[in-house]
C-alpha cells in the first residue's frame, strides 16, 4: 500500500540576523533568501519548497518582526504577523542566548494570539558547548508552551534532519501543491534582484543602510541560449549614498557586479552579460508607489 504524503506551509520567523534565510538556504539545499549579517535583509515573503519520500513543505521566509520605522518596515512587519495565521506550523529561530529581550516577548505575544503550532529552533549551536543548549531550552520553556524544541546549526546542517521530520508532525495529508522540481514560486526576476541586493549589502560599509532596492530593466537570453544579458539598477535614498554605491573610478559597482555576476551564472547555469546602474528616488521607503514599483506588494500594508 502506498505511503499517503503530506503537504503543508511552515514558516520562519524570528529577530533579524538569527539566520532565518541561512537555515532555509540549507534545508532547500539551493541559494534562494538574501542573506547578509545586516538587519532587514529578507524583504518579501520567499516561497520555497521541499520534496522528499513523506510529502512536500512549503517555507515562508518572513522578514524579521522589529518595530515599524517607515512604510516598508511596516509593510515588513504586516507581512510576518499575517504569515502566522496562514500557516500549518511556525518555525520560532533564536540564537543561543539566556537573555529574552523586547522582541522575543513581542513575538511570544504574537504567538500566542495566532494558535498555530510552534517548533522553537535554537540555531548557532557551533558556537556554543554542548551543555550549555539546555539551559537555553530551559530559558524559553518558561517564555511560551512550545509544541517542539529542536536545536540546530544552519550554517554547519547539524540536526536539520530532525528538524524535517518534527515539521512533518504538523502537516496535514494531502497531495503536493508543486511539481518535485520547483524549489521556488519567486519568479526570476526577483531572485536576481535580490541576489544583486544581497551582494551591494556585503559590498557596502554601514554608511548605506537597508535603504537600498534593486530593479531588474531588462532580462534577456540571447538566441543562442548561452548567454542571459541583464540590466539592473540599483535604487538609493541620496546623492551621497550614489557616490559610495559606484566607488572611486566605479571600483565598488564593478565589485557588487562581479559578485553578484558569479551567484547569478551559478544560479542559472549561463554565461551572464551584467550591467548595472545606480539612481536616487529619494524617501522610496515612505512612498507607496515606489513600494510597489520595487517588487512590494500593498495589500500587505493592510492587515
Amino acid at each position: 500500500m502506498e505511503q499517503m504524503q503530506k503537504s503543508g506551509f511552515a514558516t520562519l520567523i524570528g529577530r533579524p540576523n538569527v539566520g532565518k534565510s541561512t537555515l532555509m538556504n540549507r534545508l532547500i539545499g539551493q541559494k534562494i533568501a538574501i542573506t547578509s549579517n545586516k538587519p532587514q535583509t529578507t524583504r518579501n515573503r520567499i516561497q520555497t519548497v521541499y520534496t522528499c519520500d513523506q510529502g512536500q513543505i512549503i517555507f515562508l521566509d518572513t522578514p524579521g518582526i522589529h518595530k515599524a520605522k517607515n512604510k516598508l518596515g511596516e509593510y515588513m512587519v504586516n507581512v510576518a504577523e499575517r504569515t502566522l495565521r496562514e500557516v500549518d506550523v511556525i518555525l520560532w529561530l533564536v540564537e543561543p542566548s539566556t537573555f529574552i529581550g523586547a522582541g522575543e516577548r513581542h513575538i511570544a505575544e504574537q504567538l500566542k494570539k495566532a494558535k498555530t503550532p510552534v517548533i522553537l529552533v535554537i540555531n548557532k549551536t557551533d558556537t556554543v558547548k554542548r551543555e550549555e543548549i539546555l539551559v537555553f531550552i530551559d530559558t524559553y520553556r518558561k517564555l511560551y508552551d512550545f509544541d517542539e524544541i529542536v536545536p540546530v546549526s544552519a550554517l554547519n546542517g547539524d540536526n536539520t534532519d530532525t528538524l524535517i521530520e518534527q515539521i512533518f508532525k504538523y502537516l496535514p495529508y494531502g497531495p503536493q501543491y508543486y511539481d518535485e522540481d520547483t524549489v521556488t514560486d519567486q519568479p526570476m526576476r526577483q531572485i536576481v534582484a535580490e541576489l544583486i541586493r544581497e551582494k551591494a549589502l556585503r559590498c557596502l560599509d554601514e554608511e548605506i543602510p537597508h535603504g537600498i532596492a534593486v530593479s531588474i530593466d531588462q532580462m534577456k537570453e540571447r538566441k543562442d541560449g548561452c548567454i542571459c544579458d541583464i540590466d539592473a539598477t540599483i535604487i538609493c535614498e541620496k546623492d551621497s549614498h550614489k557616490g559610495i554605491i559606484i566607488g572611486k573610478q566605479g571600483a565598488m559597482l564593478k565589485k557588487i557586479g562581479s559578485a553578484a555576476r558569479y551567484e547569478i551564472e551559478r544560479m542559472m547555469d549561463m554565461k551572464v552579460n551584467l550591467k548595472l546602474w545606480v539612481k536616487v528616488k529619494k524617501d522610496w521607503r515612505d512612498s507607496d508607489f515606489l513600494i510597489k514599483n520595487f517588487g512590494y506588494d500593498k495589500k500587505d500594508f493592510d492587515l
